[in-house]
């Protein structure tokens, strides 16, 4: 069967299937043909059976049917290795444009005997992972892909097949999962540092007044759970010099911050992609020097904040604009 023919029956097929995330293999969804060693195969026993009626030869007779029996063998195991199998998706894990793209499949067994020698793909890409999937147990399978760009995306399908025990038969299955996968755009490698703009108006807020020269935009006392790293180590240090045990930590929410905008209009491009993968580099800066920063973009604005929530908001916003 050649292939844009097989395709369209695949297609075909998953035409009456609802998209899923998990999904248990039946009868009805295992596919098995011959493969070109099996063709050749059953041409060898073919030869061998005209040779044995020809020449009358008994041990050619047992031989052609021992062969052809344990072939028959290997097709109900290959069939019975895909069949009753359960497949799950994770919920995929977005990536930046022009990176591989993961997606892991959990594979569980019900039954008693292990499962041999089964691979997935996405369909038609042909990289294949191939694992063992022991009796009674489960096992991950991670299946890497190429985004095409920026943006949500369906997953593809995927291809699961196994040539057990003989790779005399093709045994698969195609699957079209329902979950999408979120791409964001490419940072820009090299490029230029933030920009620069004017503080918030809370930069003349009362804490820093107060604070005046001694170097320390709003303090409080220290309470059980602050992050060590905003505790004022100096003040700490006198205190101990004096005698005192008191700890001190930056009162987070009423110190000055400078906030960073991120705006399209700042990066100076003509090219709205080359403005999205500055962007995006910009993000991933201010996320690592852990700054306040907001974002606009096509009318939409995020507030300056910080945080891995913050910055996959951001990178999700600049993934899907128009």
């Amino acid at each position: 069967m050649d292939l844009p023919l097989r395709q369209r029956m695949e297609t075909w097929l998953l035409a009456r299937r609802a998209p899923s995330d998990q999904v248990t293999l039946t009868q009805r969804q295992v596919y098995i043909l011959p493969t070109r060693a099996g063709l050749l195969l059953a041409a060898t026993l073919l030869v061998l059976l005209v040779a044995s009626i020809n020449y009358q030869l008994n041990l050619g007779y047992l031989l052609t049917f021992l062969i052809a029996g344990c072939a028959v063998a290997g097709m109900h195991v290959g069939h019975g290795t895909l069949r009753g199998l359960q497949m799950h998706l994770l919920p995929p894990v977005p990536g930046h444009a022009g990176t591989a793209a993961v997606l892991r499949v959990v594979l569980h067994n019900t039954g008693r005997r292990t499962r041999f020698g089964i691979g997935l793909a996405v369909r038609g890409s042909g990289h294949w992972s191939w694992t063992d999937v022991p009796a009674q147990g489960e096992t991950p399978v991670d299946i890497g892909f190429l985004p095409p760009r920026r943006g949500l995306h369906a997953v593809p399908m995927l291809t699961a097949e196994t040539r057990f025990p003989m790779g005399a038969f093709r045994v698969w299955t195609v699957w079209r999962p329902a979950a999408q996968l979120l791409v964001w755009p490419a940072a820009e490698v090299g490029a230029p540092p933030l920009p620069t703009g004017p503080a918030d108006a809370d930069n003349t807020s009362p804490a820093r007044r107060q604070a005046g020269g001694s170097g320390f935009e709003g303090v409080r006392v220290y309470q059980r759970g602050d992050p060590l790293r905003q505790l004022v180590w100096k003040r700490v240090a006198r205190a101990q010099a004096a005698g005192s045990e008191e700890l001190v930590s930056r009162d987070s929410q009423q110190s000055s911050r400078h906030s960073l905008w991120l705006d399209a209009a700042a990066t100076g491009l003509p090219d709205a992609e080359a403005r999205l993968s500055r962007l995006t580099a910009w993000v991933l800066q201010a996320d690592r020097l852990e700054l306040d920063y907001g974002l606009r973009i096509g009318g939409r604005s995020l507030g300056p904040s910080r945080g891995e929530a913050h910055r996959r908001a951001c990178l999700e916003a600049l993934a899907l604009a128009p």
